[in-house]
């Protein structure tokens, strides 16, 4: 009887309160998806850095024995001239530090980015081997902008192949990533905040509205979780319509934008994949729900007077 009476007057109050239940689920729905796309842009930020290095950072490459550089007439670097080039780097002082490379790790960076390519492709990635990796310094610098100085001192030393620098390049790309991410994000704060307050509304009307079963259920020793309960499943209902929409659109935006054009167009990083998707889809669920139902609990306390 006790059910009945909390799923009937949930019915009522999402049928009296139509138009507030419609904004909270729209609300919801574009706040979460802006949530979830700043956190799919923070992942591919990380990819990217994973693969090209930070804005911070060059990469310089080590012969193998395939390499046709000037410097590298001698085929594979030897222990010796490694030993120069480590040193040069790390007594140069634009640098702040240095990661060594080794072939397995090139390698499996490469795998990794063949993961995110179309399968059309793989055979390409398939073919190449851990002896076909060069080994590299990753150098993270103190100044970006003096990169010049770094990479004028080793280009020329024996066992040097290449020095990739793609900091006019990247710099730009991070600083859009992470504009796109703090952008949405905020705008999402915004919109949960205007949530909050369309909540604390809906159950001021519905309180004022319902004032005189309310106040008998007070009489007759009803509990304050009993009277709270359908104002809890009226926000509750418009938190789980807002998250599955949302988790449509971030699916649709991966499937299309990620899958149909990004990977089959591009192979210079690692994309993000349905296992990024789901678990941001995973994240907004839990903040979409948490997020309703705690001001919801403060707000009937506060309305009810329970």
């Amino acid at each position: 009887m006790r059910l009945r009476y909390v799923f009937s007057e949930t019915g009522t109050g999402l049928r009296r309160n139509v138009s507030m239940t419609v904004a909270l689920v729209v609300t919801m729905f574009v706040s979460l998806t802006l949530v979830g796309m700043g956190l799919l842009l923070n992942t591919q930020a990380d990819k990217a850095e994973q693969r090209w290095g930070s804005r911070l950072q060059i990469t310089v490459y080590m012969c193998n024995d395939i390499s046709k550089s000037a410097n590298c007439a001698g085929g594979e670097v030897t222990g010796a001239q490694r030993s120069t080039i480590e040193d040069t780097l790390k007594t140069h002082p634009e640098v702040r530090s240095t990661d060594y490379r080794s072939k397995k790790t090139e390698y499996a960076a490469l795998q990794e980015l063949a993961k995110s390519q179309d399968s059309s492709r793989q055979d390409l990635y398939s073919a190449v081997k851990v002896e076909d990796m060069n080994t590299a310094y990753r150098v993270t610098l103190k100044d970006p902008q003096k990169y010049q100085g770094v990479e004028g001192a080793v280009r020329g030393l024996q066992g040097v192949d290449s020095v990739q620098d793609l900091h006019q390049i990247l710099s730009p790309i991070y600083a859009f990533l992470s504009a796109m991410k703090w952008g949405a994000i905020g705008i999402a704060v915004f919109l949960l905040i205007a949530a909050v307050l369309e909540i604390g509304n809906t159950i001021r009307l519905t309180a004022f509205a319902r004032r005189r079963e309310i106040g008998i259920m007070r009489l007759v020793g009803a509990s304050s979780l009993y009277i709270q309960l359908p104002f809890l499943m009226e926000t509750l209902v418009a938190a789980l319509v807002g998250v599955a929409l949302s988790g449509v659109a971030i699916a649709l935006f991966t499937y299309l934008v990620v899958y149909r054009l990004l990977r089959e167009n591009s192979e210079v990083v690692a994309w993000i994949g349905w296992a990024d998707a789901g678990q941001a889809i995973g994240l907004i669920a839990v903040l979409g729900i948490v997020l309703t139902l705690i001001p919801t609990l403060v707000l009937t306390r506060k309305y009810l007077k329970v």
